[in-house]
């Protein structure tokens, strides 16, 4: 079994501290302490509704029946468009469905 022996200094240091701590009454915080650290609140303006431009009927009409354009084949994609419009049906069939070849580039 241990004992403590606590000196007399020590309790009255003690006694002192927790004395101050009980009799610590904090400064209360201005009410105007926030202004200059903290900006005023201001809401954001409501967005304008979009406003729609022209006849959307007759422009949708028109996106409906107009054509779609290709792009034109680059000169990587040449090899592959030639041999394409050459096959038909099941040689066709086979040639999409055959692996990409790999590419030789070593990521280092």
């Amino acid at each position: 079994m241990r004992f403590f022996v606590q000196s007399a200094a020590n309790l009255a240091a003690t006694d002192l501290y927790l004395r101050e701590l009980k009799a610590y009454k904090p400064v209360p915080a201005a009410k105007d302490a926030h202004v200059g650290a903290v900006r005023e609140f201001k809401a954001p303006q409501a967005p304008a509704a979009p406003t729609l431009s022209g006849d959307i009927a007759a422009e949708l009409s028109a996106y409906t029946s107009s054509e779609p354009t290709l792009a034109p084949r680059t000169a990587e994609d040449g090899k592959d468009a030639a041999t394409e419009s050459k096959l038909s049906g099941p040689a066709l069939l086979k040639f999409l469905e055959e692996d990409l070849p790999k590419d030789d580039h070593h990521h280092h």
